[in-house]
């Protein structure tokens, strides 16, 4: 359970401290007051990622040259403080010389917003980026393996495009580091998608009153033991295309309802139970892997359910579930007292409701 936050010199914060509640906190404010980068700063103390940018400097505060966060975690210090080029992590005092190291001590993070429909609506890069953040965060290997594999494939489709002739010995090279890391991913891609499945499936018939059932399917881009081998199957076409025509970074995760496409014949109103039964399941797979329920965080969502989903959703979350959620108004809460925490945030000012 996070208990503190402290932010200095992140995104519109010179420095802000909060306590958050053991069951929910809510942050409530006009937009671009600052909420959200509460709730990125957590996500990124803990898992070391911004679900809102891959890019370090733009977290840092216009005109300072770094950003902090520290916060505590089950009695532990976490502590994040970056450059645009360098990061320091320490545990209670005592720096961690790899992000692996700071990881195995953090907690674990369920990010929900509006975009959660691009599971359904988007590319299947939406259903990728949902299962690479919940296999990193439950299989130690995977993160290394991911970011390996991207290095890989960033050098291979360079060689592809580089020369009028492609150097196909160069794309080998290239290619075999890749086979490495892809059984790795695809592994564990297999092992998420099956812990998921029961979740899902029971999550969504709740939300439909039981007459849909709601399937996931793990659909890589080729079959067999050798990613290596797929790839010399097509040469062909990457001559053609000059880019890698195989491999995890075209994987995608198949989303139906009573056995049709969920992203093609499901309505808005399926779609959305859908995408809240897939962020719901992977809280409950993480519990799983954990052992203890992870941070929830929820950016402006509330608001965007209908009465009957918001109910469920706090339902159908694992057993104590920690909540930090950001929201316009609290006219969803229909007059209902909210169980913890409520600040207003305005122009990077945090103060409790009511001004207390």
């Amino acid at each position: 359970m996070l208990t503190d936050l402290l932010l200095r010199d992140f995104r519109c914060f010179d420095e802000c401290r909060v306590t958050l509640h053991p069951e929910m906190t809510v942050f409530v404010g006009r937009n671009a007051q600052g909420k959200t980068s509460l709730m990125e700063a957590a996500c990124v103390l803990l898992r070391l990622q911004s679900p809102r940018t891959s890019n370090r400097a733009e977290v840092i505060r216009l005109g300072a040259k770094t950003m902090l966060i520290e916060g505590t975690l089950k009695d532990k210090k976490l502590r994040c403080a970056q450059s645009a080029t360098v990061r320091r992590l320490a545990v209670d005092g005592a720096v961690c010389g790899k992000s692996a190291e700071y990881l195995s001590q953090s907690g674990l993070v369920v990010w929900m917003d509006h975009r959660d429909m691009n599971l359904l609506r988007g590319s299947a890069e939406h259903r990728r980026r949902y299962l690479d953040f919940a296999a990193s965060q439950m299989f130690p290997d995977y993160l290394k393996a991911l970011r390996g594999y991207e290095r890989a494939l960033r050098g291979r489709n360079h060689v592809l495009k580089r020369d009028a002739v492609i150097g196909w010995r160069q794309a080998d090279a290239f290619a075999k580091v890749m086979d490495e890391f892809a059984r790795v991913i695809i592994t564990r891609r297999h092992e998420l998608t099956q812990m998921l499945q029961p979740h899902v499936t029971r999550i969504h018939a709740e939300l439909s009153g039981g007459s849909e059932r709601g399937i996931t399917n793990y659909a890589p881009s080729f079959f067999g033991a050798s990613l290596f081998k797929a790839l010399g199957e097509k040469r062909d076409e990457e001559q053609r295309l000059r880019q890698t025509a195989l491999g995890p970074h075209r994987d995608d995760l198949h989303l139906l309802l009573n056995d049709l496409d969920a992203t093609s014949y499901a309505s808005e109103g399926q779609q959305r139970s859908l995408a809240l039964s897939l962020k719901i399941a992977q809280a409950h797979a993480l519990e799983q892997v954990g052992g203890s329920p992870p941070l929830l965080l929820l950016d402006d969502v509330f608001g965007e359910l209908d009465a009957h989903r918001r109910r469920a959703l706090l339902r159908l979350l694992p057993t104590g579930t920690q909540k930090v959620i950001t929201t316009t108004n609290l006219e969803w809460a229909q007059g209902e007292v909210v169980p913890g925490r409520v600040y207003e945030v305005e122009g990077a000012r945090v103060q409790k409701a009511g001004g207390e």
